[in-house]
């Protein structure tokens, strides 16, 4: 006997297409508007373009000689006929003081942007080598020379005499590269040869604090030992990032790598190859991070920019009208957003290029003319001396005395500093939040500069008939100089 379960009523269901076709494009409207960049599709593969890169690619093997030793390891004694008597003897006759030099090796990457033979690599993979070896991707060995390098980019180039051209590969525009892009890396992991893998810009313009002008592309695709100086492609097979660091606790690649960006790279390689070496802009200034206090005290709204903490003597930024205390937002025509933009961009200026420089001064724009100059090797900073001597005074925690002989070799100062000293700073007081010790010089409260403590008096009681919260100094300790926000209501 068949029992029916309790079905709920059903009702037919007429489908209506027109009404479908309605609510699907209204649908795929509303999703155009919410989306209007759809994000582009995932390649089906990367066997044409790394195909077509791969001749490019280019293994680099150096050479060191190792120092001799002063004095070898002493031969041990065996018995006559000992099966270890011919190998010891083998390995002590190569570690002899006396004899042959020994030699290291260690591998790299580099890729070819000349067909006649012009490399481009990292510096610290031909660090102190004594030879340097091309491998192409056919396996044919060439001497490289060096044309040039520059340590603080990590960058050089190698010139090899092919004896047929080569295959080169352009430079693209790293600019216009976005956070989750597609790009390939080839190189030369752990010595294995031309390698193949693939990822996505996870993150733009980073600094490592591997030096003064960081901006790297980072990269989730497997970077790893070996892959040093080889290229970063677009899919459109142009050199977007040359491959130079990864961070990584294991020494192996955990999907966080980093590549000199192409726009940066090609200045530098482009000056190697026509002088040898780099020439970059310099503007002759100290700079510092503005925060939000410093902001606030400059009374410039949002925190932006570079504040200049010194200005060279007889540089271009003080011949341009460039100030101490002056907040530079715009250097020939590019926003400077955070300090550490202003020196890559003052680098990759053109040198005796007149270019206009923004500041905010006294809480107002101001736009000045500065012809950049050529940065010195060493750059040195120079102070004029005059000191007017008056009486101490204690003041927000403060004991600021004049200078005078006695203070300056107690406290090891430049015979030509000026400015005041402040000789104590009192537990919980203004002055010690402010980060202020004995043995600074306050030599301005901004914007004006201070020759003596009762001119430090008047400029903070001027703040303060102002009603001014804070105000800035500028301070130097062991002849580096910053800001330092002072509380003073």
């Amino acid at each position: 006997m068949k029992t029916q379960a309790n079905i709920p009523d059903v009702k037919p269901f007429h489908v209506n297409l027109r009404s479908i076709s309605k609510v699907i494009a209204t649908a795929a409207l509303a999703a155009v508007i919410a989306f209007p960049a759809a994000a582009r599709p995932a390649p089906d593969g990367f066997a044409d373009l790394a195909e077509k890169l791969l001749p490019s690619v280019v293994n680099i093997s150096t050479t060191q000689v190792t120092k001799k030793r002063e004095r070898g390891p002493e031969v041990p004694q065996f018995p006559p006929g000992s099966p270890f008597e011919e190998f010891f003897k083998d390995f002590f006759d190569r570690n002899r003081p006396d004899g042959p030099p020994r030699k290291s090796t260690s591998l790299g990457s580099g890729f070819i942007i000349d067909a006649s033979g012009y490399i481009v690599t990292n510096h610290h993979v031909i660090e102190d080598a004594d030879e340097v070896t091309v491998i192409l991707h056919d396996d044919t060995n060439l001497k490289a020379k060096i044309v040039g390098r520059d340590t603080k980019t990590d960058l050089a180039l190698l010139k090899v005499e092919p004896k047929k051209p080569l295959t080169a590969v352009p430079w693209g525009d790293s600019d216009k590269v976005r956070v989750g892009d597609w790009i390939v890396a080839i190189g030369n992991p752990f010595g294995l040869g031309g390698t193949v893998t693939a990822g996505i810009i996870s993150a733009l313009k980073r600094d490592i604090n591997s030096g003064p002008y960081d901006s790297y592309l980072q990269t989730d695709a497997s970077i790893n030992r070996g892959n040093s100086g080889g290229p970063m492609f677009s899919l459109k097979g142009e050199v977007i990032g040359v491959n130079t660091a990864i961070y990584s606790p294991s020494g192996g690649s955990i999907g966080i790598g980093f590549a000199i960006p192409a726009t940066q790279a090609k200045l530098v390689i482009d000056q190697l190859r026509q002088f040898g070496r780099t020439k970059r802009g310099w503007l002759g200034v100290r700079i510092q991070t503005v925060t939000d206090q410093i902001a606030e005290s400059l009374e410039m709204g949002k925190a932006r920019g570079a504040l200049v903490a010194g200005v060279t003597e007889a540089g271009p930024a003080e011949k341009g009208g460039i100030k101490s205390g002056d907040v530079i937002v715009s250097f020939d025509g590019k926003p400077i957003e955070e300090m550490r933009d202003l020196p890559r961009v003052v680098a990759e200026t053109p040198i005796d290029k007149p270019v206009a420089v923004k500041v905010i001064r006294n809480g107002k724009p101001v736009e000045v003319k500065v012809r950049v100059g050529e940065l010195p090797e060493d750059v040195k900073e120079r102070k004029s001396s005059g000191v007017e001597d008056k009486s101490s005074l204690q003041m927000l925690g403060l004991t600021l005395t004049p200078l005078n002989d006695a203070l300056l070799e107690t406290y090891k100062l430049d015979s030509r500093a000026k400015g005041v000293l402040v000789t104590d700073v009192k537990e919980g007081s203004a002055g010690k939040k402010a980060g202020l010790q004995p043995g600074d010089l306050i030599l301005e409260v901004a914007p004006d500069t201070v020759a003596n403590p009762q001119e430090f008096k008047d400029k903070v009681d001027k703040a303060k008939e102002a009603k001014r919260k804070t105000v800035l100094l500028l301070t130097e300790r062991k002849k580096v100089r910053q800001f330092i926000v002072l509380p003073v209501s």
